[in-house]
């Protein structure tokens, strides 16, 4: 029989629950403060893994604070959505083709949005 706790969660669930905690603060945090700001029981040293993967790939930054570090986002919650997006476009090698089949794939009012922002230049 397996115990819940025992079941792996999606990936990147706990990366994003961390960034949750982040952007509601508004400040940077320690891993203990956002151990504590977490709604899902972690233990501090999962809490320090995660927040060093994030700033090893980039999403986070980091400031001295005592003997450690406090965690800060660098970018808000659609900024960090568009890095994911040129991550996953920068996988492939035929872009084209890539660009092709997302922008295929958009609904009307996305079509109608990217073509007013590219109209206007907007980023």
């Amino acid at each position: 029989m397996t115990d819940a706790k025992d079941e792996r969660r999606p990936a990147g669930e706990l990366e994003a629950t961390v960034m949750a905690a982040l952007w509601a603060a508004g400040v940077p945090r320690t891993p203990g403060q956002v151990q504590v700001g977490l709604a899902m029981d972690l233990a501090r040293t999962t809490v320090t893994t995660i927040l060093t993967r994030l700033h090893d790939k980039g999403v986070v930054g980091r400031e001295r604070q005592g003997r450690g570090y406090a965690y800060f986002p660098v970018e808000d919650a659609p900024g960090l959505t568009a890095r994911r997006m040129h991550s996953e476009l920068d996988r492939d090698t035929d872009r084209e083709t890539v660009l092709a089949r997302f922008v295929a794939r958009l609904s009307t009012d996305d079509e109608r949005i990217l073509r007013e922002l590219l109209e206007s230049g907007e980023q």
